[in-house]
This record gives structure tokens, C-alpha cells and sequence, in this order.
């Protein structure tokens, strides 16, 4: 049977009708008020210390991000904040959808699979988006009254691309819920193994990628261990999102490897460089680059397996 008319017909119906469901939803509600209070606590918790000692900083405001309590506000939105959120978001998409048997009425509707995923996923990062760029301004607002200066153009640049990349990194945490919530018809059990990947991919993984790298690379090759560890570490998002925002956010920091070896007590200084100077933004970027690509090239294979999927799936009455 040959479709009839555009395949993504009645997918805004479909994003409104997601959007006003999760504004609408007192979880939704509660875990965005939770994430406002919990970054409103860190950056007024850092404000002091921060206009105390490093008031001569040229990236004053970027310190708001990085260095504003012991547990930066990056580290809580990579760990905690965007994975939870997303997941919540996306864990019932569609086994929502099966479990109040609504998914064979809307599709005897003149709307078509497409529509209706495609819709789904563009309502769901909508009320993502929205919510972190609430948080970007709430950051930006504390900082102005906080530290009672504005930031200047790089400051505000560097802070939108982790913006950005917020929302990259939460597309990800969404469309991975998005596909648990395709292959399990119960939602408890798509909730269950979206967190239970989250566990591995935050906090086991990283944890492991050290002894997986020292059983293949001698200790003494100290590089080529490093090396080793980080591309282990790097299948996780976490990972990917960390190392981007330390490049982001500091402009002195040329080398994803430059922390890592600071851990050891090795400082690493690249020929011709001056130490502690600041490098552009684009700079910056492209040494990050194949993180970035990496974040958004697996949310877009999430998606992918996540269409396929349910375009083949039996949708019963």
C-alpha cells in the first residue's frame, strides 16, 4: 500500500501535544524546580570565594561554572541533572502509549509512524532545551548580581557553546530512554534499564577503562597508557561531555591529556606554547571537535535504531 501525502504530516500537532504534557506534568515540574534550586545553591555558594581570591582573573565569569563550589555545576548536569531529566522525559514516549492502549487509536488517525516519533522527539528536546537554556540565565543573572560585572564577549561565547553542548549531551540521555521505551512495552522496565545503563556508562565504565587499559599497555609506556585509558574511557558519554566542558570552559587548558597528567604531577607544555596563556574559543573547539561529533553522531544512531524499531514493531489494540 502506497502512502498518501507527506509522512511527517501532523508532526507540530504532535510536538504541541508533547510539549504541553510535560509542562503539565507535576514530575516534569518538580525535577526542574529541583535542578533551578540545586544550580541557584552551588553558583551563590561559590560567589564569595570567587570574588575573594582570583578577582584579577580575565575569565572571572567562567569561574561561576568551574570552580563555584567543590562539586561544579558541569560535573552535577554530566553526572546527575541532564541524564536524569532526559530519561524521565523519555523513558514513556511510547510505552506510555501501550500501556493506556492509546498508541492504536492515534494511529488509525490520519497520522503515520513518522509523524508521531518524529513528533515525540522533537516535543520532548524542546521542553529540554527550554529547561537548560532556564538555567543558562539563571547562572548568567546570579553572575551579574553575584560578582557585579558582565562578562565580556569570550566569556559569553564559551558559555553558549556549553549551552550547546548541554543539549547535545541531554539528547543523548532522551533518545536512549526513547528506544528503551520502544523495545519494553512496560515503562517500569524501560525506566529500570535506562538507569541501569546510566549506572554502567557514569560511573562503572570510567572506573574500569584504567585496569582494561593496564592489562593491554605495559606500565612503563606512561603515554601510550594514557592513551589507551582514554579511548576505553571515551564510550562513555560522560566522558565525552566532561572533556569538553574542561576545554570550554578554560581557556589555558590546550590538551584533553593536560588534567589527566596534572593528576600524575606531570605538567605538559607543548613547544612554542606560553604556559598559562589563554587560547581562542576555536581553538578550544577543535581540540574537542571529535568529542562533540562523537555526542551528537551517537544520539543520531540512538535515534536511528529507534525509528527502525518501531517503524517494525506490531502496534495491537
Amino acid at each position: 500500500m502506497r502512502r498518501e501525502g507527506s509522512a511527517l504530516h501532523g508532526v507540530g500537532v504532535v510536538m504541541l501535544k508533547e510539549i504541553a504534557d510535560h509542562f503539565s506534568s507535576i514530575i516534569i515540574v518538580i525535577g526542574v524546580a529541583v535542578m533551578a534550586a540545586i544550580a541557584v545553591f552551588v553558583v551563590s555558594m561559590g560567589i564569595g570565594p570567587i570574588k575573594d581570591t582570583t578577582a584579577e582573573d580575565p575569565f572571572l565569569f567562567l569561574l561561576l561554572f568551574t570552580r563555584s563550589s567543590p562539586l561544579s555545576l558541569p560535573v552535577l548536569l554530566s553526572l546527575i541533572l541532564v541524564p536524569a531529566l532526559a530519561i524521565v522525559l523519555g523513558f514513556d514516549a511510547v510505552s506510555g502509549e501501550h500501556n493506556r492502549r492509546t498508541l492504536s487509536r492515534i494511529l488509525s488517525q490520519p497520522i503515520y509512524r513518522d509523524a508521531l516519533l518524529f513528533g515525540k522527539v522533537l516535543g520532548g528536546l524542546f521542553t529540554l532545551a527550554m529547561t537548560f537554556i532556564l538555567l543558562w540565565l539563571l547562572v548568567i543573572g546570579l553572575g551579574l548580581l553575584g560578582l557585579g560585572l558582565p562578562p565580556n564577549a569570550e566569556e559569553m561565547a564559551r558559555a553558549l557553546v556549553l549551552l550547546v553542548i548541554t543539549m547535545i549531551y541531554g539528547a543523548f540521555w532522551f533518545t536512549l530512554a526513547l528506544l528503551f521505551s520502544i523495545l519494553f512495552r512496560s515503562a517500569a522496565a524501560a525506566i529500570l534499564v535506562s538507569f541501569g545503563v546510566w549506572l554502567l556508562l557514569t560511573f562503572l565504565w570510567p572506573a574500569m577503562a584504567p585496569a582494561l587499559a593496564s592489562s593491554l599497555v605495559g606500565a612503563n609506556d606512561i603515554l601510550g597508557l594514557l592513551e589507551v585509558q582514554q579511548a576505553f574511557a571515551r564510550l562513555s558519554p560522560v566522558v565525552l561531555y566532561n572533556e569538553i566542558v574542561a576545554i570550554v570552559l578554560d581557556p589555558s587548558i590546550r590538551s584533553t591529556q593536560q588534567a589527566v597528567l596534572a593528576q600524575l604531577g606531570l605538567v605538559m607544555i607543548e613547544r612554542g606554547a606560553v604556559p598559562q596563556a589563554p587560547i581562542p574559543l576555536l581553538q578550544s573547539v577543535l581540540i574537542v571537535w571529535p568529542q562533540i561529533v562523537g555526542l551528537v553522531a551517537s544520539s543520531i544512531l540512538l535515534f536511528v535504531i529507534a525509528y527502525v524499531v518501531f517503524q517494525r514493531q506490531e502496534v495491537r489494540a
